[in-house]
């Protein structure tokens, strides 16, 4: 408060001596043109203190020494301008009451003078003011390059600009330094103030010469191949990156009112090569509005999600079923917390295996829809003991669909995986064997309706191989990537969960839901990028170290057999695999005789057993 007014009385000073020199400049100007318009020494005095004395209080008055100099504007410059001219006013008319004479042109000049000479004090005090202060905090400040040049990057600077004198805006330590946009019309033209330095090629040779070290992608209606291209471009940089969400993600109203307020840390699926994929939110609120709804495997990745998303379509009741507690706690908690008692929310610590306990949640909760997600998914674990994926996916899923027909659930919705394409391990082999059953059941029942959902690796969830990834660079340790050419389809967890959803909403019975997740991305690119979005350098900061296939594992997954062919829906990203008869008979004494095994803890013979189930089956193929 002390330096505040010190600061206040140091201006009044400063304006005081604006006032006298500047007088002094109009007469010489008027005696050295010999105009007639100087002023007698003793007039001359006279003019001075009346301008002193009204203009610093009309400058008080308004507050033109109240702010703070890190926030002048131009509208207060406009102010000091106007104070130097009321006051000056006041004065002619002061002296015409007096019946004093006067000149007109020497006041009309002596204005000119003084309110440029306070406005250009002000402007250079600022400026040495901000160098000053900013000095200290300078290894605050990120140096940031901002990618684009249109309407989106101006609205940024604007607002980087704003910031930069609010000590307590988050973005206040943002300070722009270039830009960079591919129109040639654009380049070594300034936007904002800021110059745009190159194109995109020129992002990495400019982030080393510029020391940027904060890059924001201000490119919202780019088309989806051109900005993983050029997203790519900037994780091989040791920037960190922040993106603008895309056009139609954008929100304007009284909770977004700012541009930069929307951007958001890059996320590894903005790397995936394609626009989030997005659903028919009336259509499964429709779906989902006012039924029971189990969700098996409830605590899991994929199943949690299932709750979450679930929850937001005022269903009349939630049951999440499953076998590990911490996961279901957790869940459940979650759930409490974000909806309290207006939803009606069931956990129930059971396994899909137990068909009697099964039987008597069906019977009590006469769930409307099922959906499925309980399942061991972790393939090298899986080949070691083939008789758990077997009691867990095969006869857990038979169970969960026998029991659903039985107390006439509406629809029953299994989540599969690509995996399940001509398998090569055991784990997809069971959930190929997975959707023969839903596919004979959709064949047989009367009643429910049974569909099967397919997608591929699924970001962050648990059986992805993100989280691992991420363990690893924050340790420390070495990435391990089983081989240098292994490609994997991946989404998203909301969207696989969404697409379960609409799948379920539109289904008919027996079809299989595959999503069209755009070109499998290379897991070593993959961990490349996750590296550089820490901030380091692959191969050098972090190692990568490549493994070998494990057992079971295959370089590259199919989403659709080639007997099923495709069709479209009226989701251009979701397409429907026709139906595969299936033998009724023949699939049940399979079962009979593969769950037989399964409880004898036979290894072999399951094996042997998916391999008659599932002619595609290739156990070797990864060896070869």
């Amino acid at each position: 408060m002390k330096k505040f007014n010190i600061r206040k009385l140091i201006l009044a000073i400063a304006d005081v001596f604006i006032i006298c020199v500047g007088t002094l400049i109009t007469n010489y100007i008027f005696t050295a043109l010999h105009k007639g318009y100087a002023q007698p020494l003793r007039g001359l005095g006279y003019i001075m203190i009346a301008d002193v004395i009204l203009s610093v209080l009309v400058l008080y008055s308004l507050g033109c020494y109240s702010k703070m100099w890190r926030y002048f504007r131009a509208r207060d410059y406009l102010l000091c301008a106007a104070g130097m001219f009321i006051g000056q006013f006041l004065a002619i008319v002061i002296f015409f009451a007096l019946g004093k004479s006067f000149s007109k042109m020497f006041f009309f000049v002596n204005f000119l003078v003084t309110a440029a000479g306070a406005v250009l004090f002000r402007l250079a005090f600022r400026k040495s003011f901000l160098l000053l202060t900013e000095t200290g905090k300078y290894d605050k400040t990120q140096r940031t390059l901002i990618i684009g040049a249109g309407h989106a990057a101006m609205m940024i600077l604007s607002e980087l600009q704003s910031a930069r004198y609010d000590p307590n805006n988050k973005w206040s330590q943002f300070v722009p330094v270039g830009l960079v946009d591919d129109d040639p019309g654009k380049i070594h033209t300034r936007v904002n103030g800021v110059r745009v330095l190159g194109t995109t090629n020129d992002i990495i040779p400019i982030c080393e010469s510029m020391k940027i070290e904060q890059i924001i992608f201000a490119i919202p209606s780019c088309s989806e191949e051109r900005r993983v291209e050029i997203l790519d471009i900037c994780s091989k940089t040791k920037c960190k990156i922040k993106v603008i969400p895309y056009l139609g993600n954008l929100l304007f109203d009284d909770e977004h009112t700012e541009l930069i307020n929307q951007a958001t840390d890059i996320k590894i699926e903005d790397l995936l090569g394609r626009e989030p994929i997005s659903f028919d939110k009336t259509e499964i609120r429709s779906f989902i509005a006012g039924k029971v709804c189990m969700i098996t495997g409830g605590g899991g990745s994929i199943g949690s999600e299932l709750v979450r998303q679930i929850a937001k379509y005022n269903p009349k009741q939630i049951i999440v079923v499953d076998i590990y507690e911490n996961n279901a706690y957790e869940v459940q908690q979650e759930v409490l917390m974000e909806f309290g008692s207006d939803l009606n929310f069931v956990t129930l610590i059971s396994s899909v295996r137990d068909y009697k306990k099964m039987e008597k949640i069906f019977a009590e909760y006469k769930p409307n829809l099922v959906f499925h997600a309980a399942a061991h998914k972790h393939v090298p674990l899986m080949e070691v003991v083939p008789e758990e994926a077997v009691k867990n996916n095969i006869i857990g899923t038979y169970n969960t669909a026998t029991l659903a027909e039985k107390y006439k659930a509406d629809k029953f919705v299994m989540i599969s995986t690509d995996k399940a394409v001509n398998p090569t391990n055991v784990m997809g082999c069971t959930k190929r064997v997975c959707e023969m059953i839903i596919q004979n059941k959709a064949q047989t029942s009367t009643h429910t309706e049974f569909v099967t959902t397919r997608f591929g690796n699924v970001l962050g969830s648990n059986g992805s191989v993100i989280p691992l990834f991420r363990r690893q660079i924050e340790s420390g340790k070495p990435v391990t990537v089983t081989h240098p050419d292994i490609i994997r389809y991946f989404m998203t967890i909301p969207e696989a969960v969404s697409l379960v959803l609409e799948a379920g909403a539109m289904a008919h019975g027996g079809e299989i839901f595959v999503l069209d997740m755009g070109a499998p991305v290379k897991i070593v690119t993959l961990a490349e990028n996750l590296i550089r979005m820490y901030g380091k350098v692959p191969y050098e900061d972090v190692e990568i170290k490549f493994t070998g296939l494990r057992p079971g594992e295959k370089l590259f997954e199919e989403l659709l057999m080639d007997e099923e062919g495709l069709k479209k829906t009226s989701n251009k990203k979701i397409f429907i695999g026709n139906q595969i008869e299936i033998d009724p008979d023949k699939l049940n004494a399979q079962l009979a005789e593969i769950e037989k095994y399964a409880n004898e803890n036979n290894s072999e013979r399951v094996v042997e057993m998916l391999a008659e189930m599932v002619p595609t089956f290739n156990h070797k193929s990864n060896a070869e």
